[in-house]
């Protein structure tokens, strides 16, 4: 029977959902936060010290510095900058689209503690008597630059200066210092003319019972509206030590933010175009929901104030092609109940289930490991395990829930009960009479004896290990400064530039290197790198020449040996956990063996990557630990999908007493699966290869790295997880003399309805 009603409701609920996103979607792109990596500005890590030697870094000491440093920001203007508290004594604070990034770099990291001494280095009075927004850039009467204060206590200065009024000449004096740390060892009297940090000294002769104090010297007019800046947003209580920085100029924010979009804009688009062409009408669904997480994705990430970078940008397209793997493993175990004979109705039914488990599993391992990314993750590499973990959890809503519900609504309609709306002719289907089981479908891939090949594969990857650990011994890897420390620069020209070129300029400019890439489709972008840190001065002298000889300001990184020894435990140990953490959730939800296979091919594919790096001495740079990991997420994906198949078709075969037979088993589990895997795998590689060649070229290493990854997790599911798997497995045959069972069903999954 057919229900136009539920065609009506589809149409009705689709409408409902294009309209409402059609009104809100500017509203919601205007509302995104873009990561300076986006639209310029500066990056700087401090390590926090107190000024008093011994004391600790206590929490409510970095609370009031943040809290300083938040004043201070707000004299340039800045749109909602970010300021976290990061371990026990750093702070990290970024600020996007600013312009004058040398004077907020000094007016942040200023401790600016304003004190009135004696001659004597007696502290009289200091910041905290100072009225709020209290100092103000004047003029005297002879027009002269000056700073005048407001003190809170007109009595407390005038016993101040009744004391000092007493004093012989010479004695007399009130010293007004900034920035004193560590004292000095002669007269304050003495030090004005040595010490820079000496503001003025004026003889009391007179009881002064007054607020109003001025501090006079030879001040610039830009001196005194920064000392009036740093007076008002209060005194540091400690002392900053910048150990990692990272300044983007404007117009490499705004071509890498263009390029990304673009290229996952033309991915995107190529895979809705795979899927409406391959699977149809699930295509179709998937292309509507899929339409719906994006929307989702950007919702929830603008409602928790979170801010988008370069990465965040690929792990949404990326996202988007993970939700796409959900909607290809639905869709092709409905194809397989339609081609043993079963209806639309009933094919969608029990696809929808067998599919289910597998989808979990596999999105559950990969959220593993952006939990570990984010945990262990800074910066940028935070902001694309946030990314990506909003999408791995929309995606259930909408590529899980949303796709069975839209495509429920016209299964049941009746108006699509020809098999052909789902890719498959009626030629292809087995009359149900045959009562042709799943597992002796025929496939594409029927030919390819897996486990019979295994021993060939065991030695091809040997070999990779062999040749991998000899590639690495010489040519080890090209560690980025995030690893190794240093300075980074990056100069970008309307025109083509040289090696020989920026060599030559940056030695007649007193920043001589030779190790000089060019890189960019026009070759127009410059990387070198220096072994030693920048200081803020040298960075901001670098980028007034740069800026001036090429016309664009140009990116510079620094950090310091401490930050990138970190950088590595941290990325050691993220991998080492998420490995941990992948090989128990598939030995407790399988069996221990395939935990065993998970992880030795996961090993193998992360060791074929760094294999590859090193030989191509691409940069290895934090973003490609985030790329390390989501191949983690990967590649298990794609080992839990074919250990849930394998699991299945040994509960179908009940005992299994031989190892030919089991290998059967496995070879048939893996030719059923194999398709499934080359078109999630081809899906996401499209978006890859669209971000490689036409996104910015600050994430094409990272490209490069999953494109690599994915190929080579496809080949360890396969041919080496799986294989695994049957050695120990049919060892253990050997062993005991015993046949392999089918498992309880509370180990391998319950075959519950769904409700």
């Amino acid at each position: 029977m057919k229900l136009a009603n539920r065609i009506i409701t589809f149409v009705l609920v689709v409408a409902l959902l294009f309209a409402g996103m059609s009104t809100t979607i500017q509203g919601i792109l205007d509302d995104v936060k873009l990561g300076l990596d986006l639209q310029g500005g500066f990056e700087v890590l401090y390590k926090v010290e107190t000024l008093v030697e011994g004391e600790e870094v206590t929490p409510q000491v970095l609370t009031d510095t943040t809290k300083a440093l938040d004043n201070r920001i707000n004299k340039f203007g800045v749109s909602e900058p970010s300021i976290e508290v990061e371990g026990e004594d750093r702070i990290r604070v970024q600020l996007a689209g600013l312009d004058d990034q040398s004077s907020a770099r000094e007016l942040l990291s200023s401790t600016a503690e304003l004190t009135f001494r004696d001659v004597n280095d007696k502290v009289l009075l200091d910041g905290t008597d100072l009225k709020e927004g209290g100092a103000a850039a004047q003029f005297d009467q002879n027009n002269q630059p000056i700073v005048t204060l407001t003190l809170k206590d007109a009595d407390k200065f005038a016993e101040i200066t009744k004391d000092l009024s007493t004093r012989p000449p010479g004695e007399n004096l009130l010293v007004v210092w900034l920035d004193f740390e560590e004292g000095v060892d002669s007269y304050a009297a003495e030090a004005v003319k040595e010490d820079p940090k000496f503001a003025s000294a004026a003889s009391v002769t007179q009881v002064i019972n007054s607020t109003d104090v001025q501090i006079s010297g030879n001040f610039t007019v830009e001196e005194t509206k920064t000392l009036e800046s740093i007076l008002n947003s209060g005194s540091l209580p400690v002392k900053l030590t910048e150990i990692y920085s990272t300044s983007v100029g404007a117009q490499f924010g705004k071509e890498a933010l263009n390029d990304t979009v673009f290229a996952g804009i033309i991915g995107v688009i190529v895979i809705f175009a795979f899927m409406l062409l391959y699977y149809r009408l699930p295509g179709f669904i998937s292309i509507i929901t899929l339409a719906v997480f994006t929307y989702l994705v950007l919702l929830v990430f603008t409602g928790i104030n979170a801010v988008l970078t370069l990465p965040g940008i690929a792990a949404i397209v990326l996202g988007i092609g993970m939700a796409v793997d959900a909607n290809i493993l639905t869709a092709e175990r409905i194809r397989e109940e339609l081609r043993v004979g079963r209806t639309v109705k009933e094919a969608f039914q029990l696809g929808s289930k067998q599919s289910l488990s597998a989808i979990v599993d596999a999105q559950l391992t990969t959220l593993l490991a952006a939990v570990v990314l984010f945990y262990f993750g800074t910066s940028s590499v935070k902001g694309f395990a946030t990314t990506l973990i909003i999408s791995i959890l929309l995606s259930f809503v909408t590529a899980v829930w949303g796709s069975r519900v839209l495509l429920g609504l016209l299964v049941k309609s009746g108006y699509f009960d020809n098999p052909a709306w789902f890719g498959i002719a009626r030629s292809k289907q087995h009359p149900v009479e045959d009562e042709v089981n799943t597992l002796d479908l025929t496939t594409k891939f029927d030919k390819l004896d897996f486990v019979g090949n295994r021993k060939k594969f065991y030695g091809f990857s040997v070999i990779i290990l062999i040749v991998g650990i000899a590639i690495i011994s010489i040519f080890r890897l090209n560690l980025g400064i995030d690893f190794s420390s240093g300075t980074r620069v990056d100069i970008q020209s309307t025109e083509a530039l040289t090696q020989e070129e920026v060599i030559d300029y940056l030695d007649s400019i007193g920043f001589a290197n030779k190790d000089v890439v060019i890189s960019g489709d026009e070759h127009n972008v410059a990387v070198a790198r220096y072994n030693e840190d920048f200081t803020q001065e040298e960075i901001a002298d670098f980028k007034a020449q740069v800026m001036e000889e090429y016309g664009s300001e140009p990116n510079v990184s620094t950090v310091s040996p401490t930050v990138g020894r970190e950088l590595v435990k941290n990325a050691l140990l993220a991998l080492s956990l998420a490995a941990l953490g992948i090989i128990l959730y598939v030995a407790i939800r399988f069996e221990w063996r395939m935990g065993i296979g998970a992880i030795v091919s996961l090993l193998h594919d992360v060791f074929f990557i760094i294999a590859i790096f090193s030989f191509l001495r691409l940069e290895v740079d934090i973003t490609f630990i985030a790329a390390i990991l989501t191949i983690v997420g990967y590649s298990i994906n794609d080992t839990i999908v074919t250990f849930d198949r394998i699991r299945e078709n040994v509960d179908r075969a009940g005992e299994i007493k031989t190892k030919e037979a089991l290998a059967d088993i496995v070879n048939k589990s893996l030719r059923q699966t194999m398709g499934r895997s080359v078109n999630t795998v081809l899906t996401v590689i499209i978006v890859v290869v669209a971000l490689i060649f036409l996104g910015a070229p600050s994430i094409q290493n990272f490209s490069i790295a999953l494109l690599i990854g994915l190929v080579t997790g496809m080949y360890s599911s396969i041919c080496i997880a799986a294989q695994i798997w049957y050695s120990l497995k049919a060892r253990q045959m050997n062993k005991t003399g015993s046949s392999v069972v089918k498992k309880e069903k509370k180990q391998w999954g319950s075959d519950e309805p769904l409700v």
